[in-house]
């Protein structure tokens, strides 16, 4: 075969690709200039511009990251996403490949690359990735607009943006390819990117608001005087105090049963009760323990018939005749109850409207796909009934067997439940608690289910409730309403046990360190609420108190 030859052959396979690429799916046509001249580009720009008015002068070049702020990308390709996909598996039909792929969004401070994420390959819809050529993202918002890329822009932050992004000016480059997950993640070539400059002014605080906090003197608890890293502990305030972490509360942390550090923000003060929302969830296998204890509940073995008639409740099978008081414990029943899927009908969110949260729980149909193999799913309608079951088991009901057997032992007296429809205290999450007693519960774990010299929680409960009983995810696990994970730092691995709330609330059991670790924030539904607390935990706090 000649040269020429050779070459006249790659064409007509190159041109023949492409036809097959532009034919998969139809396209919006390129009509604007400002579109047809800037094919692979990202642009920045701050009030959202209609694209028929969108103008190259209207490119924003640079911007100032402050509060109250507008900041959208442009987005100019030559074709739409699934025809770009198609590259990737040209076998594939047009909707396998919008289920299973998206755009991969890569961030860059100063030519170093800070984030990477696959989009969910569910945001945006199928018609937008088949058919746009040009589209915009907001990714700071002064009227909080609900979108995936506010949501994209605060896991880069917390993921290490916010940290990259210090005060002055940076170069901050988006970078656009698609990815497709079939049995595997491939990514295919760069589809656009942006450059723009940053300007970060400096926030100034108070000197008096990043010092260490002193402890003052207390009755329930020691004061440590073990080492603590200042220098970290005062970058940490000073994160705090500038908002780069944000609606944090309070910080207790607590050595060899010792106060080590308590710190307040925001507001509040040592006696304020805070609302960490499902860290409440722990309380209810905690009470599940100590009545098991008493004797008035058998085992975790239990099964629920044992003290429902669930033949009275809809969607009745007998596969509900065999869910035990530990599937729910461990959130591995087979009821269809999953809260972070909008569409599952046992989430928590159509659960709160209901006159009764045990009947709604009792009503929700099997999953069928549960019953060949179990699986962890976050079920706090579960949780509700685990509550109930110890309410009417024990003598006086939920709310006073506590007060009795698990807060005056611990000497907790300012408290305060939520409570359900039924007046029910509410183990969906519902306890208020000062900083300082959520770290007493902690510490009750630390000390495997003693205190003060008395054996509050039977030391097997606390065993079976601080283990792997459920897989979560690699190398996430799940015990009794615990959840489970290892922080690694300075290549050191640092297993915890913790309780986790809506918010970045958090109480963390550490596993082969006497450390506990309570941190109360309110940011409720925020995106970076939890991320933010993983970066404080790891990147301030263990190396601050570590020898």
């Amino acid at each position: 075969m000649t040269k020429q030859l050779f070459f006249l052959l790659l064409l007509f396979i190159s041109n023949s690709s492409f036809s097959q690429l532009s034919n998969l799916v139809k396209s919006d046509s390129i009509t604007y200039p400002v579109h047809q001249n800037n094919i692979g580009k990202i642009t920045f720009m701050g009030n959202t511009i209609p694209i028929e008015k969108f103008k190259e002068s209207d490119f924003l070049t640079s911007f100032e990251l402050k509060k109250k702020a507008d900041l959208n990308i442009r987005v100019f390709m030559g074709n739409s996403l699934t025809n770009y996909l198609h590259t990737l598996s040209p076998e594939s039909p047009a909707d396998e490949l919008v289920k299973n792929g998206n755009y991969q969004f890569t961030f860059l401070v100063d030519n170093i690359k800070i984030y990477e994420e696959n989009l969910n390959a569910g945001a945006g819809s199928a018609e937008s990735k088949n058919q746009r050529t040009v589209f915009r993202v907001p990714l700071i918002s002064s009227s909080n607009e609900d979108s995936w890329g506010i949501f994209l822009w605060n896991r880069f932050l917390m993921n290490g943006g916010q940290d990259a992004l210090s005060s002055g000016e940076h170069a901050l480059r988006i970078e656009i390819r698609p990815y497709l997950k079939l049995t595997e993640v491939v990514v295919g070539k760069l589809l656009a990117e942006g450059q723009i400059k940053v300007v970060v002014p400096e926030v100034k605080i108070d000197e008096k608001l990043v010092r260490i906090q002193a402890i003052k003197p207390l009755k329930d608890w020691s004061i440590s005087t073990d080492h603590i890293d200042t220098a970290k502990i005062e970058a940490l305030n000073k994160k705090i105090g500038t908002q780069s972490y944000k609606d944090i509360t309070s910080i207790v942390v607590i050595k060899d049963g010792k106060l080590l550090l308590e710190e307040y923000f925001n507001g509040a003060k040592r006696n304020a009760l805070h609302d960490m929302r499902s860290v409440g969830k722990t309380f209810a296998s905690t009470l599940m323990g100590i009545a098991i204890r008493d004797g008035y509940i058998q085992s975790e073995t239990k099964q629920l018939n044992a003290f429902y008639d669930l033949k009275k409740y809809q969607n009745y099978s007998s596969a509900k005749d065999s869910i035990s008081l530990k599937d729910l414990l461990t959130m591995s029943s087979v009821l269809t109850g999953l809260d972070t899927d909008p569409q599952s009908p046992g989430t928590e969110e159509n659960m709160y409207p209901t006159a009764n949260w045990v009947d709604f729980t009792l009503n929700l149909p099997v999953d069928e796909t549960k019953l060949a193999a179990k699986r962890w799913e976050y079920f706090t309608a579960g949780v509700v009934v685990l509550g109930d079951v110890v309410h009417q088991s024990v003598p006086n009901g939920l709310e006073q067997y506590s007060a009795k057997n698990l807060f005056q032992p611990l000497g907790i007296t300012n408290y305060k439940w939520q409570l359900t429809p039924q007046k029910v205290a509410n183990t969906a999450g519902g306890i208020q608690l000062r900083s300082l007693d959520f770290a007493k519960y902690g510490q009750l774990y630390q000390n495997q289910g003693s205190w003060n010299g008395q054996q509050i929680l039977p030391k097997e409960w606390v065993e079976k409730s601080l283990s792997h009983q459920t897989t979560i995810s690699k190398n996430e696990y799940y015990g009794y309403l615990f959840w489970n994970k290892t922080y690694q730092v300075n290549g050191k691995d640092y297993e915890v046990y913790y309780c986790s709330g809506n918010g970045g609330n958090k109480i963390m059991v550490f596993k082969d360190q006497p450390w506990v670790i309570v941190i109360t924030a309110t940011a409720y539904n925020k995106p970076y609420g939890h991320s933010q607390v993983d970066a404080i935990i790891q990147n301030y706090l263990i190396p601050a108190i570590v020898k």
